[in-house]
């Protein structure tokens, strides 16, 4: 039985979803390149700067699960419309920054509006197109989700060259505008309205679980691990998620059905989905700190160096999706966490205040190359082996696990990069700044290139879900949908 629901202009819907997550993805990484520039403005320290990044993720994991349950209550034209407007006024407020407060709440704002979008793009695309184009639909779905993070430093950097930081919200404004009126009158309805029971002890453990989590990870670049304000909050996010487990999979209809996880390739998709955008957001925030700070270029210069392993991405994405159903999952996946690994194996080789531009630029296309073959397989693979009507759980658990990623992703390269920093000023105290910072970048890829390690031994496991269905039909038989 198809699963494809028929709407009038299913290409312009999409088109509305995916730049609408695309301009909230973006969003994630834009101001990393500003970073310096806002400390200056606003006479704040990188720590509390860098919050702007992190709490923008914060926002977004602990609203991303309550998606789920928002997509069984409110149609899709009232979700994707709310959302862009939502999002559209955190941009605006963003812009005007009179404070560093307003800004901050900006980004809040904005944050919630892209966590409205970002499931409902995936549930709705699973919906509105035939199975046999979805390879090429999850591979433009794979170019967002991949490409606009790693864009957010090329664009703001010539943006904050030509004119100022503010105009990166100023620009998403517009587009939020235009995209408003379109969706206005292309949006159609086709989610199932079934209204389940809001579950508050499930929205309040949900949001202190990763609430918590993502504020320790965070809070580990300033300070020492032993700090009670690093170990309270994991402690406490640690115990709310597992007590948000145990509730989910006691109710009749829960917030998130957790059973998704139940599918073998599923749960291995959401894991290198996970590992791939954990080295996406490192690699976005150490980057333009080190092109900025150790080679000492401009911002401009610096956005234009990572361009071409932006381009990769684009250009190999489209073709990646057309070319999946012939080459499936288990081999892009391998390919690309070796090409992943040779990447972060690159970095870590050739990172000094000294290295070449043209090596950073080979660097990062082979790493986006890899991640290109990585993500959309990835998550095309773990959704197609999930029934209809898991689609919305999927999609919830899928997105939400991706923004811990981000977040995780950010605070730990930032913990590891200061560490390096640390340990490289003790040996050589009389090292120069670009020197040092140029070792504490080294030093994070270190991170990195673990995390590939990790995600090319797990893509060796990866299978068509049809095969896994057949050899564990206990696995999909245990599984008890509820419906969206």
């Amino acid at each position: 039985m198809s699963t494809q629901i028929q709407v009038k202009s299913p290409k312009t819907m999409a088109f509305i979803l995916m730049l609408g997550a695309f301009l909230g993805l973006f969003g994630e990484t834009a101001l990393n390149m500003a970073l310096s520039n806002i400390m200056e403005q606003f006479s704040v320290t990188a720590a509390t700067a860098q919050w702007l990044t992190t709490g923008y993720l914060l926002v977004l994991a602990i609203l991303v699960p309550v998606s789920a349950l928002l997509m069984k209550w409110f149609t899709t034209r009232q979700l994707v419309i709310g959302g862009l407007i939502i999002s559209l006024f955190g941009a605006i407020l963003a812009a005007l920054n009179f404070n560093f407060t307003i800004l901050m709440l900006g980004r809040v704002v904005q944050a919630i509006g892209t966590g409205l979008l970002l499931p409902v793009m995936l549930s709705v695309m699973l919906l509105i197109f035939p199975i046999q184009k979805r390879g090429v639909v999850m591979g433009l779905m794979g170019l967002v989700i991949t490409l606009a993070p790693a864009l957010g430093p090329t664009l703001s950097g010539v943006i904050i060259s030509t004119l100022s930081w503010p105009y990166i919200f100023w620009f998403s404004a517009i587009a939020y505008v235009l995209l408003i009126l379109v969706a206005v009158a292309k949006i159609a309805n086709v989610s199932e309205i079934s209204k389940p029971k809001i579950d508050l002890s499930s929205i309040l453990l949900s949001t202190i679980g990763f609430g918590g989590l993502i504020f320790a990870l965070s809070t580990m670049a300033e300070v020492a691990i032993t700090s009670p304000k690093v170990w309270a909050p994991l402690l406490v996010g640690i115990i709310a998620l597992i007590l948000f487990g145990i509730r989910q999979n006691n109710m009749a209809q829960p917030m998130v059905n957790l059973r998704v996880f139940k599918y073998p390739m599923f749960t291995l998709g959401t894991l290198t989905m996970f590992l791939g955008i954990l080295i996406i957001l490192s690699t976005g925030i150490l980057l333009p700190m080190y092109l900025k700070g150790a080679l000492l270029l401009s911002a401009a210069m610096a956005g234009l160096i990572l361009l071409p392993g932006n381009a990769v991405n684009f250009v190999l994405s489209p073709i990646v999706g057309a070319l999946f159903d012939k080459v499936g999952a288990r081999r892009f996946t391998i390919v690309g966490f070796i090409l992943v690994l040779i990447g972060n194996i690159v970095f870590v080789a050739t990172i000094s205040s000294e290295t070449p531009a043209w090596q950073v630029v080979v660097a990062f296309m082979i790493l986006f190359f890899g991640l290109t073959l990585v993500m959309m397989p990835a998550q095309t693979n773990a959704m197609n082996q999930l029934p209809r009507e898991l689609y919305a759980d999927g999609s919830a658990a899928m997105n939400t696990l991706n923004q811990v990623a981000g977040a995780a992703g950010t605070a730990i390269a930032i913990t590891v990069f200061t560490s390096g920093q640390s340990s490289y000023v003790t040996d050589f105290p009389n090292a120069s700044q670009p020197e040092i910072l140029a070792a504490g970048i080294k030093y994070a890829f270190y991170f990195t290139t673990g995390i590939s390690v990790v995600g090319l031994i797990g893509s060796f496991f990866v299978k068509k879900p049809s095969e896994v269905t057949e050899k564990t039909p206990a696995v999909v038989k245990s599984t008890e949908p509820v419906r969206q």
